[in-house]
């Protein structure tokens, strides 16, 4: 009998060890606690204070600002128990090679774009249905736009307009300015997490406001949406963002262009090649499936695979040789902007800015241009388990470019931005040259975790302070509603169409 209870003791305190560890790894990489299965993480939620205290400060701002919270969103409701059900089945389901993926379910999808759904590249993937809607001037960008008004699975919450974050105040009160970001996935940020870093921004704009008793609020919105390019933003711009008829508009984006064999010679067609060919152990098998139930579980999943698939101690992996022609003519570091033939996609961003700046003068708007974070630089060396997916994007996705030369487009992208906005009269905000350069404040090469985006806020509100400061000053903003200008909101009526595509 006593043997009995010695085991049943034992038993149970293994198992609250157990529940206690769970509890911790949900706590710590920022899992809903109670969430079943899984939710997906925010990842590291604290912030270190030596990284807030590296971001430099503008005349006014405290530093306690930064430990505070936007308020909830009004507009977050309950997701439909039918949403639910599609989104898990999707995400069980996976087809297409993964390129059609359970958020697309809830995306209303461009009819200029999608044409035949069933003869489209993916969206015949979909799991026998879709939402579509109509664009306004019958072009195909951008290829979607997010539901409005509603909360779907993936934590996203939108307001009228579909655009994510709190309603928009219509019509716009006197004495609020109007600041709109534009952007891909680096600006409406991974859905699940609470707020994205426009949304900090509006939040501390107006800590800012109160603290100097200006009597202004600021509206910050957030435009972005993940997987778009630069003509997709400028269509986003001209049919969603003119309507609001912003003070300004920030243009964040530099990744899904970002194309290095613009300056390759014969790109190597090597498959690509892990530090070690070891396979993956048999465990992880069932561990990935255990890890979509338990943190503890994805931790050891983990290291599992990076022991398996070997990551060289976190550095670079080998890479094939290649040879580097850099444009003949092109000047690196004072970038020439019409130059034709230029790395990086950047002919085509320059011609869409040229159009989002155009667009936006037509009605008096500022624009802002910000410079992108691509962490990676020649030598870096960071944790193979914390940092998995930044060795996978810098090696793998970007196979079989070094870190060298990825760097040096990174900067010299950057360099053409701040070229561009200084020539055509526009502010530069140079977030990659005020923010720490931490792989902790990362999930992959270019997304940000919890920490990460509330760093990134802060650096952009402390770098747009000084900006919407002598706008005020000037008399410029806010700028007063024209008296023959609507004030409708550009809305759209999705609507949900059955598909029955054969295989």
């Amino acid at each position: 009998m006593r043997l009995i209870k010695d085991a049943l003791l034992f038993l149970v305190s293994i198992s609250l060890c157990v529940v206690v560890a769970e509890g911790v790894i949900r706590y710590i990489d920022g899992y809903t606690i109670f969430y079943m299965p899984l939710s997906e993480p925010t990842g590291l939620a604290s912030v270190k204070q030596e990284s807030v205290d590296k971001v430099p400060r503008a005349p006014g701002v405290a530093r306690d600002w930064f430990s505070t919270e936007p308020a909830p969103l009004p507009n977050k409701r309950a997701v439909p128990e039918d949403w639910e059900r599609l989104y898990r089945f999707v995400e069980a389901n996976p087809v297409g090679g993964m390129w059609f993926r359970p958020s697309d379910a809830f995306k209303v999808w461009n009819t200029s774009f999608s044409g035949d759904p069933c003869r489209h590249w993916f969206l015949r993937h979909a799991p026998g249905q879709l939402f579509l809607y109509d664009a306004p001037d019958g072009q195909d960008r951008p290829p979607y736009r997010f539901l409005p008004d509603v909360t779907i699975p993936s934590g996203l919450t939108t307001n009228q307009i579909g655009w994510r974050g709190p309603p928009i105040e219509n019509p716009r009160p006197e004495k609020t300015v109007r600041i709109v970001f534009v952007g891909s996935s680096t600006v409406v940020e991974a859905h699940h997490l609470p707020f994205s870093w426009p949304e900090y921004v509006g939040h501390w704009m107006n800590m800012w406001s109160k603290a100097k008793g200006l009597g202004i609020r600021f509206e910050v919105l957030n435009a972005g949406r993940e997987s778009i390019i630069s003509d997709d933003i400028a269509a986003i711009v001209r049919n969603e963002v003119l309507p609001l008829r912003p003070d300004l508009v920030v243009y964040h984006e530099g990744g899904n262009q970002f194309r290095p064999a613009s300056i390759v010679e014969n790109v190597p067609t090597d498959p690509v090649a892990r530090p070690s060919n070891a396979q993956e152990p048999a465990a992880v098998a069932w561990l990935k499936e255990g890890a979509r139930y338990s943190a503890l579980i994805g931790r050891i999943q983990a290291a599992f695979a990076i022991a398996g698939a070997g990551t060289g101690g976190g550095g670079e992996w080998p890479k094939p040789d290649y040879k580097v022609i850099w444009p003949e003519g092109l000047d690196e570091m004072s970038p020439q902007l019409d130059f034709a033939k230029l790395p990086v996609s950047l002919n085509l961003i320059r011609w869409d800015l040229d159009q989002i700046r155009g667009d936006l003068k037509s009605i008096g708007a500022d624009m802002a241009l910000a410079s992108f974070f691509l962490m990676v630089k020649d030598g870096l060396v960071v944790d193979p388990v914390r940092h998995k997916y930044i060795i996978e994007q810098l090696n793998a996705a970007n196979w079989p470019y070094r870190y060298r030369d990825l760097e040096r487009l990174a900067k010299f992208q950057n360099r053409y931005f701040a070229k561009y906005a200084a020539t055509h009269g526009i502010d530069f905000l140079d977030i990659v040259g005020n923010m720490p350069f931490d792989p902790d404040l990362f999930t992959d090469a270019v997304h940000t975790n919890y920490a990460g985006t509330r760093i990134r806020a802060w650096t952009a509100f402390n770098l747009l302070v000084p900006i919407v400061e002598k706008k005020l000053a000037d008399k410029a903003w806010p700028r007063a509603w024209p008296a023959d200008a609507s004030t409708a909101l550009p809305t759209f009526t999705p609507r949900l169409t059955k598909l029955e595509c054969k295989p």
